[in-house]
């Protein structure tokens, strides 16, 4: 876990990426153009975020409840997210290394494959790890990782469910090791956390602003980072007199 006081980057950055509908309505276009050009930004994001000492990238492409949204609009959201896995896939180890969080019973098979391509080609990569919350809900995660570990007896040194133990059962594919959530940006001038990664965020610095997805780039990326690393991270510790 990342304990440090916020002078440098952050190592693991997590995004809600809120806003793809009303930049489309704002410009008269329909909310598919929203989607489309939300995955511009994330690859904007992405190819932004290493050179800016991101380590790990958490976003969050598309929530269990949005699973209501009507069909139409969820054939596109799966279209542009299993185009996305695509690229990312023909992009092997030169690319991110790809891990999704989240449910796999309920999307696409044509999703479902592409998840599972993106993620075997990218194994090798060094770089960026990239983390798409797919079909994904941080208490459905939570609810579930209770009933594994109480199967598992808590796997941990003694037996115990402890802190450390309990996040390998957060997520059935999820890669053990990543990181804690160091900064969350959440998009679109809304400020909750809408059911995402409710454990790892536990000690996140939270930053919201009113720039839609479609718009965010590596300008907004980079000055949510400097605004980051002027927070004081004390973790419930009291700072001594004098100290910097």
């Amino acid at each position: 876990m990342d304990r440090g006081n916020g002078g440098g980057p952050a190592l693991h950055v997590a995004v809600i990426m809120d806003g793809n509908g009303r930049w489309a309505l704002d410009r008269g276009l329909p909310r598919s153009a929203g989607h489309r050009a939300g995955a511009r930004a994330v690859r904007r994001v992405v190819a932004a975020a290493p050179d800016l000492g991101v380590r790990t990238l958490t976003l969050f492409a598309l929530s269990s409840d949005n699973l209501k949204r009507p069909a139409r609009e969820l054939a596109v959201l799966f279209g542009v997210v299993g185009e996305y896995l695509d690229e990312l896939a023909a992009g092997g180890a030169s690319g991110p290394r790809v891990q999704v969080i989240g449910r796999r019973d309920r999307i696409p098979k044509s999703v479902a494959d592409a998840v599972d391509a993106a993620v075997s080609a990218t194994a090798g990569a060094s770089g960026l790890r990239l983390r798409l919350a797919i079909d994904y809900s941080a208490r459905d995660a939570l609810l579930q990782a209770v009933r594994s570990a109480a199967r598992a007896g808590g796997n941990g040194a003694d037996g115990a469910l402890t802190v450390d133990s309990f996040p390998r059962f957060l997520d059935p594919h999820a890669v053990s090791g990543a990181p804690d959530v160091d900064l969350l940006i959440r998009t679109g001038g809304e400020q909750r956390l809408s059911d995402f990664l409710l454990w790892e965020c536990a000690y996140a610095e939270l930053l919201f602003t009113d720039v839609l997805w479609p718009d965010f780039g590596a300008a907004d990326l980079a000055a949510a980072l400097l605004a980051y690393g002027r927070r004081d991270r004390r973790f419930g510790l009291v700072r001594a007199a004098g100290a910097p």
